[in-house]
């Protein structure tokens, strides 16, 4: 593995959904290749998104029905009808999409009835002997996910007449979460497994000639790897003794983190818990299995919430905030060890923010990986704040203006205490007129070795332009480009600063 901090280098935050497509979500069609060429013109090496999986509950990247799975939503129509997988009549719609939004209902119901008419052509197809042997290679992930959803199809239609049992709440027995269905489970319809096993194949067939073009193009691709999974997924569903659930198959407790920046109450995300101690005496099999997959997508992994693996915020399952938690303590160094004595040195990067303890900087510290700063944090008038540039105690660092957790810069200047913005005019010596600028500027120039722009920041976007608003459920993960909203004259912006400031 090379060195991600080997040099200084700078990148944009942009999901594959962000991009602007005619079927209501951005795909691995010819808006991801177009922004690729947009960031070697802006002079650009990283092209930083968020995890690929398939989405569930919430439209959220980070509850998926499998860490191990890509998302058939990014899958791009056009490119199947090259692959004459489909006719052009076949991609006619008349659904009038949100100019800046996603809407997920419209869009799962067209790209569904799309794919299924696809696969029925796949099945005629030259693709017979590749796709056997991306089955069989896959095979240790991909026969549970596809047997899994195959099921949990059966049971969403089984159920969809029937009146709610005492005790079932709605969106986990409508939804067929694994945990409602019976103990001897029906055999999975051959022809739904197929389906689900044609989608991921070509899913990874696409995006893996994406990546191999942004690669060729001089632009590493770099992700996120949540730190846990959903409780209604493959992974839970097929690997139960890996996670802390009871005998009835629920969470005993869930994952989240206490009351900070983001949220007064903490962040309830519900996640199951894993039982490290069955990770450990299986050589943390499972755990290694995943990053091995995610080297395949990623050139630089984002490990989201590093500090959960020295200690997580444990809730009772059932609680209604996170505010009634408890840290446990994480697998720590020997998990690090395992990764790297089964992988050798990983592209991490650690998502070290909110409450960071001396554990957790001295096992950061001990590995020796690189930590995050956050720019919109900087200005709070303390003196020691360790996101203010000139607080940096190492170049071994990735700085971002703001995550896909903040606001957008725009937002959060016209939002932010008096006192703050006035601290950010007089140290950045700006108007303030033009701030998503000029914490782009501040981070390019700070003496982090990468930085991360968002893209609503190059953009100069505002609030209504945020990615997600932590601890609210609903009305996050829709932002998408206009056509055409990205221009030249961006790129010719980010490129000035990024050579004066030696990324280029």
């Amino acid at each position: 593995m090379y060195n991600i901090m080997e040099e200084r280098a700078s990148g944009v935050l942009c999901h594959i959904s962000s991009l602007y497509s005619e079927f209501g979500i951005g795909d691995l069609g010819k808006s991801a290749y177009d922004f690729v060429d947009f960031l070697v013109l802006a002079k650009q090496s990283i092209w930083q998104i968020l995890p690929v999986n398939p989405t569930s509950f919430g439209d959220s990247p980070y509850q998926s029905f499998s860490t191990f799975a890509g998302n058939p939503l990014f899958i791009c129509p056009q490119t199947l009808l090259e692959w004459d997988l489909l006719a052009p009549k076949d991609l006619l719609h008349d659904i009038n999409f949100p100019e800046n939004k996603i809407d997920y209902a419209e869009v799962i119901s067209l790209k569904e009835r799309i794919f299924r008419k696809a696969y029925a052509n796949f099945k005629n197809s030259p693709f017979a002997r590749a796709f056997k042997i991306f089955v069989e290679e896959n095979a240790d992930w991909l026969v549970d996910y596809s047997r899994f959803l195959a099921l949990k199809s059966h049971f969403i239609a089984a159920r969809k007449h029937l009146p709610l049992p005492k005790g079932e709440v709605a969106d986990y027995y409508y939804g067929a979460v694994w945990s409602t269905w019976p103990e001897v489970l029906p055999e999975a319809d051959a022809d739904e497994v197929g389906y689900h096993n044609f989608l991921q194949f070509i899913f990874y067939k696409q995006y893996a000639a994406l990546k191999a073009y942004a690669n060729k193009k001089g632009i590493k691709i770099a992700g996120d790897i949540p730190i846990f999974a959903a409780y209604d997924s493959a992974d839970c569903w097929a690997n139960r003794k890996l996670f802390k659930l009871d005998a009835k198959g629920r969470p005993i407790a869930v994952a989240g983190v206490p009351p900070d920046y983001f949220a007064k109450d903490g962040q309830l995300w519900g996640n199951p818990l894993y039982d490290w101690r069955a990770h450990k005496a299986e050589g943390y099999k499972w755990w290694i299995a995943r990053i091995s997959k995610a080297l395949e997508v990623f050139d630089i992994l984002r490990l989201d919430h590093f500090r959960g693996f020295e200690s997580y915020w444990t809730v009772p399952y059932g609680a209604k905030t996170a505010k009634l938690g408890a840290w446990q303590p994480g697998p720590g160094r020997e998990f690090f060890g395992a990764l790297k004595g089964a992988l050798g040195e990983l592209p991490i990067v650690a998502e070290d923010l909110g409450i960071i303890t001396p554990a957790v900087a001295k096992l950061l510290k001990e590995l020796n990986l690189p930590g995050m700063k956050v720019l919109q944090f900087a200005f709070d008038n303390t003196k020691n704040n360790t996101h203010m540039p000139h607080n940096f105690d190492t170049n071994n660092i990735v700085v971002y203006t703001g995550t896909h957790d903040n606001d957008t810069t725009l937002g959060w200047y016209a939002t932010a205490p008096e006192k703050s913005r006035d601290q950010f005019r007089r140290y950045l010596n700006v108007s303030g007129e033009n701030a998503p600028h000029d914490l782009i500027r501040a981070a390019l120039l700070s003496i982090a070795k990468i930085a991360i722009i968002p893209v609503q920041d190059l953009l100069s976007l505002d609030s209504v332009h945020r990615t997600n608003t932590p601890g609210e459920a609903a009305g996050n993960w829709q932002f998408r480009l206009k056509k055409g909203q990205i221009r030249e004259s961006h790129a010719e912006n980010l490129a000035y600063l990024t050579e004066l400031s030696c990324r280029a």
